[in-house]
């Protein structure tokens, strides 16, 4: 089970920076490897680095249906008349060639004394004869053995998450299984006494619980493993008692909702009665109120209760932290310039997410176009939208026109 590190309590306003920074610090990678197969290694981290056992390709082979000559036959500026000796198919074993051309096909290894490889589309064959072009560059179409991945080299670097590219490299050396690390066992709840789960009858006051369902497929595409424990009302003795089964054998309890100091707020009471809590203020909008804290040592992070909210901490903050407890590289996500669609003015001072989606425009320059829904409950705005146009800290006002930095949902999960 992964354990908090030493914690402090900042009563200031964290920059996301900061937060993130001091969320990944407190943890440390979980315990545990496994040998799995290839077909069930995508999206688990690699728990050491991978070195290549053999060279790719495992021999020289034609790039192309061709003829394979040696260079040293072919005559310089002018076309070249040589027999056809022989054939090789992709799959055959390697013949000699001492003189002349001979028959190959693409992916077949190259006759030994073969350097160049001239395409059939740049010959004219008849009887039992080629003549090939002048112009002809030695080690044409040719992959040399090692040409890819050379025997003993690094071809995956500890910390990668595995992608299906990644495996077909693996298959292509040869291996069978990989080492990966555990996946980060989360436990997963929402409070509050509005909360109804989908498909129940709504009473009166009542909404249904779209954060948990939000979550957890944030949860499973960052690679971890789901303890979905429901809706927990608010009720403080029976928080305190879930949360301590929760961390008794997951590695992060993640929460939205019930974290500020309402009087109907209890997780936070919860959470101070077995463990330790900081209530961060981050400068972030939305999603300024993040606890962090633990639960009988296991970490605990606290989301706000608003969906937009939730999101963003997630992204940016809870998202760096598992990626530390899973052992992974942390790569933070992407952002490219767009122009704005739009004029929009603030307040300096916090880091801003926008929702956007994007557009060409007749200049054939992508476009971001603001959602309308403005609000931190509106969970339209994220489904309908394409990404966030970030602000920073000391931007005020941006008009149409303006580049801003944009982050596709594509980087973030």
């Amino acid at each position: 089970m992964a354990r908090l590190g030493g914690g402090r309590s900042d009563s200031g306003l964290l920059t996301l920076d900061e937060a993130a920074a001091d969320a990944v610090s407190r943890v440390h990678p979980v315990a545990g490897m496994l040998e799995l197969p290839l077909a069930e290694a995508d999206g688990h981290v690699l728990a050491q680095a991978l070195i290549a056992p053999r060279d790719l390709p495992p021999f020289a082979n034609s790039a192309v249906d061709g003829y394979a000559v040696r260079f040293a036959d072919l005559t310089t500026g002018a076309a070249t008349r040589l027999p056809v000796l022989g054939r090789t198919m992709a799959g055959e074993a390697p013949a000699v060639l001492e003189q002349g051309a001979w028959r190959i096909f693409t992916g077949a290894p190259v006759p030994e004394g073969a350097d160049t490889i001239v395409m059939q589309e740049d010959v004219v064959a008849e009887n039992g004869a080629v003549a090939l072009p002048a112009g002809i560059k030695r080690g044409a179409n040719l992959r040399l053995a090692g040409e890819d991945v050379a025997r003993r080299q690094e071809v995956l670097p500890v910390g990668r998450r595995l992608r299906p590219q990644d495996l077909g490299l693996l298959a292509a050396l040869g291996l069978v299984e990989v080492t990966v690390r555990r996946r980060p066992r989360v436990a997963l709840f929402s409070t509050g006494d509005e909360l109804a789960e989908p498909g129940q009858t709504l009473g009166p006051g009542a909404i249904y619980d779209a954060n948990r369902a939000m979550l957890r497929g944030m949860l499973l595409r960052a690679g971890a493993e789901v303890v979905d424990l429901g809706i927990l009302r608010d009720e403080a003795r029976g928080l305190e008692q879930r949360l301590r089964e929760a961390a008794t054998d997951c590695d992060l309890v993640l929460t939205s909702g019930g974290v500020s100091v309402g009087e109907a707020d209890h997780v936070r009471d919860a959470v101070l009665a077995c463990g330790t809590l900081d209530l961060w203020r981050v400068a972030i909008k939305p999603g300024k109120p993040i606890a962090i804290g633990s639960v009988t040592g296991t970490p605990f992070i606290g989301l706000p209760g608003n969906p937009v909210a939730v999101f963003v901490g997630f992204a940016f903050v809870a998202g760096p932290l598992l990626a530390r407890l899973a052992g992974e590289a942390y790569r933070p996500p992407r952002a490219w310039p767009v122009r704005l669609g739009f004029a929009y003015a603030r307040k300096p001072g916090r880091r801003e997410f926008l929702r956007v989606s994007l557009e060409q425009g007749v200049d054939g320059a992508v476009v971001a176009r603001r959602h309308p829904g403005e609000g931190a409950g509106s969970l339209a705005s994220l489904a309908q939208s394409d990404g966030l146009v970030v602000l920073a800290e000391d931007v005020g006002q941006v008009d149409a026109g303006d580049s801003a930095p944009f982050l596709p949902y594509a980087e973030l999960f």
